[in-house]
C-alpha cells in the first residue's frame, strides 16, 4: 500500500498539490498581494510544469499499471485546488475584475457541484465517465488561467495577453456550463432511481 502510494504517478500528482502555495507565494512575495512581473513568469511557469504533471500522473498510471484509490481521490482534488486558487488570486489583484469575476464563479460553482454529484454517485457505485468535452473544457481552462497569470507582464510582450485569458476564460465557463448540465443530466437518472 506504501509502494502505491510513493509510485511516481502519484508524486507527480503531490507535486501539483505543492504547486498551489508556490504560486500563492508569488502573489506575495512582498508581504502583501502584489505581485512583479518576474514574479508572474515564475508562478506561470510553475503553472505549466503542474498542468503538464497533470497529463502526465493518469498516462503514467495506466501504461505502467500503477493506478491506486489515493492516485484516484487525488487527481481531481490537485487540479481543483490549482485552479481555484489562481482563479482567486487573479481576482483579488484584478486581472479578471467587473463581469469576468462572474465566468470565474461559473467555473468555481460547477467544480463543487461536479465533486458533490461524483461523490454521491460513487457511493451508489455509479462512475460518470469523463466526456471528451469535458477534457476540451479543462484544456481551455488551463491555457485561459495561462494567460491570466502571465497578465499585465505578459501584456507588455503581447498586448492582449489579458484580454486573450478573459475571453478564454469565457468560452471555459460556457463549456463548463454545458459539460454541468451534461454530468447532472447523467446523474440525475440515479438520483431518481434512488428515491423511488
Amino acid at each position: 500500500m506504501a509502494s502505491r502510494a510513493y509510485n511516481i504517478p502519484n508524486l507527480l500528482t503531490y507535486g501539483r498539490i505543492l504547486a498551489v502555495p508556490l504560486i500563492v507565494l508569488c502573489f506575495f512575495l512582498e508581504g502583501k498581494l502584489a505581485i512583479s512581473n518576474t514574479a508572474r513568469w515564475v508562478a506561470l511557469w510553475i503553472f505549466i510544469i503542474a498542468s503538464l504533471t497533470d497529463f502526465l500522473d493518469g498516462y503514467l498510471a495506466r501504461i505502467w499499471n500503477q493506478t491506486s484509490n489515493i492516485g484516484r481521490m487525488l487527481d481531481p482534488i490537485a487540479d481543483k485546488l490549482l485552479v481555484a486558487s489562481i482563479l482567486l488570486l487573479v481576482a483579488a489583484d484584478q486581472t479578471i475584475a467587473g463581469w469576468s469575476i462572474w465566468a470565474a464563479i461559473t467555473i468555481l460553482c460547477r467544480e463543487i457541484l461536479v465533486s458533490g454529484l461524483r461523490e454521491y454517485l460513487a457511493a451508489l457505485k455509479v462512475s460518470v465517465p469523463v466526456t471528451r468535452i469535458a477534457k476540451w473544457k479543462t484544456t481551455v481552462q488551463l491555457v485561459a488561467i495561462a494567460f491570466l497569470l502571465a497578465g499585465p507582464a505578459g501584456d507588455e510582450i503581447f498586448p492582449y495577453t489579458t484580454k486573450t485569458g478573459i475571453a478564454l476564460l469565457w468560452i471555459a465557463a460556457l463549456l463548463t456550463i454545458y459539460t454541468g448540465y451534461d454530468y447532472f443530466r447523467a446523474g440525475l437518472k440515479h438520483i431518481v432511481d434512488d428515491e423511488e
